[in-house]
């Protein structure tokens, strides 16, 4: 005999069981939806940690932008030559030299990088139309070295020497390098000149012997407040 009471039972316990997998099924076995969730999930992730991420790599990004102090290329540098007034060279000769910054030099932060006293090493050597400072290197506090990529404007400034001329203004208040020395001794005829100024052997007898009979001579004077401050030809870093 039919009985309603258990047939109603069954019926309910297999449309409660049919909604449950109804439900549970979708997350479970649909791999669409599995993809689904897994993808809302790791785009919520990515936007609560993406601003963080970003916050923090901006932040190193700038500390060690800031670490580094910087000079930017074109930068003028004062100096001084605390040694002579002035520099006397033949037109073809090269010295090598060591000046003095003059002045701070500073970054965009106003932080002094460079400080007045610093000494920069290089060399005078002549060029197309004259002679031209080349720095190599700069020592901050004595000890601390760097290299250097700096020059002086080209320095077109000469004087002309005549045979039995008084050497003596030339030379007031000058370094005088060796050939322009052996060639003023040629010209003026003044030996002093060349037993202070050149060393023994250094060329002499091959210049006296150029020189001999000439009647004048060229020399190249140089200023250095006024002929040799310095600019940058690239930025100067200092970490």
């Amino acid at each position: 005999m039919f009985n309603s009471k258990k047939w109603h039972f069954g019926t309910s316990l297999l449309l409660t069981l049919g909604m449950t997998l109804a439900t549970a099924t979708p997350l479970i076995s649909n791999p669409a939806m599995a993809q689904f969730y897994r993808r809302r999930t790791f785009i919520g992730n990515q936007q609560r940690q993406f601003p963080n991420n970003q916050q923090r790599q901006f932040s190193n990004n700038q500390q060690r932008q800031f670490s580094v102090a910087r000079i930017p290329a074109g930068t003028l540098i004062p100096v001084e030559y605390e040694e002579a007034e002035k520099i006397v060279l033949s037109p073809d000769e090269s010295m090598r030299l060591r000046l003095t910054v003059a002045q701070d030099i500073r970054d965009v932060q106003g932080r002094v990088i460079i400080p007045s006293g610093s000494l920069i090493e290089g060399q005078l050597q002549p060029v197309s139309d004259g002679t031209q400072f080349l720095a190599e290197q700069l020592i901050i506090s004595g000890r601390r070295r760097f290299r250097f990529d700096a020059i002086s404007r080209v320095v077109t400034d000469t004087e002309q020497i005549r045979k039995g001329a008084d050497a003596g203004d030339i030379l007031k208040g000058a370094a005088v390098g060796g050939a322009a020395a052996t060639l003023l001794s040629g010209i003026t005829g003044d030996k002093v000149i060349a037993t202070e100024r050149v060393l023994a052997g250094a060329g002499l007898g091959a210049l006296a012997g150029v020189l001999l009979g000439r009647e004048k001579a060229e020399v190249v004077v140089i200023r250095p407040e006024e002929d040799l401050d310095l600019r940058l030809r690239s930025d100067f870093a200092l970490r």
